[in-house]
Order: C-alpha cells, then structure tokens, then sequence
C-alpha cells in the first residue's frame, strides 16, 4: 500500500479540492484525507502509476508537489537535516565572503559545488582561503544580522521530538553557525566544519577532516547505530550534491527547494512547500504541530 501526498505553498494555499478529487479518481486512489485545508491532503494507493512522473510534471506547473510514498513505516524516528539553505534561508560562507568584498566569487563556487559540478573538499578550501584575515566577530554579526530561518523548522524539530524523533544537524559548513542553529531550533546534535582561527582572525584554513558528503553518510550509520535504530527509521533532508548520499540511504530522502541535478536523482522533490511539508509527508495532520 502507499499513500500519495499533494502540498502546495503554505504561504498561498491554494490545493483545489476538484484537482484531488480528479487524481484520486484517475489513480483509483482511496478516500482523501485532507491534511491541512487548501494546503496538503493524501490518499491511499494500492499500486504507484505509471504515470507519475508525466503527473507530476504537469502539478509543478500549478504550484503542487506531488510525493508517492510507502504506506507502512511513514512516521519516522530520526531527522537528520542539512543546514544551509534547508534549514536556514542562505548559505552561510556566501554571507562571511559578501562582509569579506569576495561575494560574487564565492557564490559562483558555492552554486557549481552545490550542483555536482566541482569536487566538495576543494571547493571549500578555496573559498574558506578567500575569507583570511576576516575577523572572528564577523561570525557573530553574520549570525545576528543576516541568517533567517526557511519557514516550518521549528515546528518539524518540535513535531518530530514531540513525537520521541531524535534531530541531528549535519552540515559541510561550520560549527560556528550549526552551534547556533541547533541551538535555536532544538537539535540533539550537530556536526559540521571548523574555521581555524588565530589572534582572533580567520586563518584561511579549514580543520581536518573536512565534512562532505560520505561525513553525512557515516554521521547517518553513526548515529542509528547508537540509537538502535534502521536505516529506513530516518528522514532526511537536503538540497545540495553533497546531500545525496544521506538522502539515498535514509527511509525518506527529502529534496527541499533542491539545485534541479539534484532533484533529479530523488524520488521525493519538495519545491513549494515549506518545513512542515517533512510532517505532511509523515502523515501528521497540521492540528497534530506541536508550536516550537
């Protein structure tokens, strides 16, 4: 049995009830069950279509996600999330080499290694070089002046945890700011990158080893292994090249918002939905949030 999720906007909900109803008709799909009003309803299906993929196409271009996935086991017992641009709206080297004058050449770096299309290791060393000399309060006024929240996160962390999920944040960035997020938003842990730094100014230097994407894959084996728990128990969430890893070999791997080469290599694409969409996915009505 499997279960089919439709989501749109939550900011502008705007799902039509005939457009489900069609659908469920189409697909010989079960009674929906409407999730959040105008905004996220599912229903049953005994098989997943042929046509899903042609389907889904066509829902992208009325503002719809469209998630197909196994009926048994949705609610799951680990969440283990990315940070930039997943669980904050931006990436936070781009911000620190923006203070820094080098903005538009990091960002290029940044784009191309989030698409595949430059080794991960070497990316960063190259833009973590732009950022010498940089000083270390710069972390600080970053965090405070230009790093906001995506949308539903706290709300995920305190559904998920509500419910006994255990949270970890993994991110190829640094410490500095997933220290600071996990904080805020109620994550067990969080593993990511250092900026070496001395005299009170960045160094230039990334400490070893540097975190890619196998160090999201092995923080995934680490992690259930300690709390006894499988592979299919975790949901995972990302929207980089370096996620894909973690994403494959979790239960659900969630595509939030995703570069569009990474999307392609996900069964599970969010790109209209907010955070909550992750709870959605899982089953949970919106009157079962638990407010952050």
């Amino acid at each position: 049995m499997y279960v089919c999720t439709l989501l749109t906007d939550p900011a502008k909900p705007t799902l039509d009830p005939a457009l489900v109803d069609s659908l469920r008709n189409a697909w010989g799909g079960g009674d929906a069950q409407w999730l959040a009003p105008d905004e996220a309803a599912a229903f049953s299906l005994a098989t997943v279509p042929d046509n899903r993929w042609d389907v889904w196409g066509d829902l992208q271009t009325l503002g719809v996600d469209l998630v197909i996935l196994p009926f048994e086991g949705r609610r799951k017992k680990m969440l283990l999330a990315d940070m930039d641009s997943t669980m904050i709206q931006q990436e936070c080297i781009d911000e620190l080499a923006d203070v820094a004058g080098v903005g538009d050449r990091v960002k290029d770096i940044t784009a191309r290694a989030m698409n595949g299309e430059l080794d991960f290791e070497a990316a960063i060393r190259e833009r973590v070089g732009l950022l010498q000399g940089l000083p270390e309060t710069v972390i600080s006024e970053v965090l405070a002046s230009r790093i906001t929240y995506m949308p539903g996160g706290a709300t995920l962390l305190a559904t998920m945890k509500a419910n006994g999920a255990y949270a970890a944040l993994v991110s190829g960035g640094f410490t500095a700011f997933t220290a600071a997020v996990a904080r805020t938003l109620g994550f067990d842990e969080n593993r990511a990158n250092t900026l070496m730094v001395e005299d009170g100014v960045l160094t230039g230097q990334v400490g070893m080893p540097i975190l890619g994407q196998q160090a999201k894959v092995d923080a995934l084996a680490q992690i259930t292994g300690r709390l006894g728990l499988a592979d299919a128990e975790v949901l995972a969430v990302g929207d980089g090249a370096n996620d894909l890893g973690m994403l494959h070999r979790a239960g659900m791997g969630v595509a939030l918002h995703a570069k569009p080469s990474v999307a392609a290599q996900c069964d599970v694409r969010v790109n209209f939905g907010d955070l909550t969409a992750l709870l959605y996915l899982q089953g949970y009505a919106r009157s079962e949030f638990v407010s952050a």
